[in-house]
């Protein structure tokens, strides 16, 4: 949800805000957000440890960060975005604060209140930004939804219980049901 400001906030708003707030800048408007339900943070950890396991053991030079990290979106100090997962292929876009533009690949996990915010707003943001791949994945609906958007083709929504293969890679394969057995 929108904070309660009506001027246009700049990136120095958003790097001001106290350390006890979470916010994203999206367009020049600082959006709060809620603290993360336990099967979101569960979620992030399994898929964070889980991409950055198979990162390794392949050799690969890709980083993965579990939010809070910044992510200067299309590298124009406009637009602040807090993915739950990020992974940066691009060592030169990563700086002492985040990264400065698109990351390869971003997994954002449905709460209540992110609901619209990730399937309209960011879903946006992130096909014109030029994200390769993108995850909403909804616990609620028991679901994940799959852009691919450097193939332009229709999203994939796939049910828990089934393997997704992670398009920038091609022999990954996670089963969010088996991640959630896990915990």
């Amino acid at each position: 949800m929108p904070l309660l400001k009506s001027e246009t906030c700049t990136s120095e708003d958003y790097w001001n805000l106290p350390d006890n707030r979470r916010a994203e800048l999206i367009n020049g408007i600082l959006y709060d957000m809620a603290p993360p339900i336990r099967i979101h943070q569960d979620l992030v950890m399994e898929l964070s440890a889980t991409l950055r396991n198979y990162i390794r053991s392949h050799g690969g030079e890709c980083k993965v960060y579990p939010a809070p990290f910044a992510v200067d979106l299309n590298a124009n100090d406009k637009t602040y975005v807090e993915p739950d997962i990020s992974i940066i292929c691009s060592p030169d876009k990563l700086t002492a604060r985040g990264c400065k533009g698109a990351p390869d690949f971003i997994v954002e996990i449905v709460s209540p209140g992110s609901r619209k915010m990730d399937y309209s707003t960011k879903n946006a943001l992130y096909s014109d930004a030029g994200v390769r791949e993108y995850w909403i994945v909804d616990p609620a609906k028991e679901r994940s939804t799959i852009y691919r958007y450097e193939e332009d083709a229709a999203p994939m929504i796939v049910p828990f219980h089934q393997a997704i293969t992670v398009g920038i890679y091609g022999d990954l394969q996670i089963t969010i049901a088996e991640l959630l057995g896990e915990l």
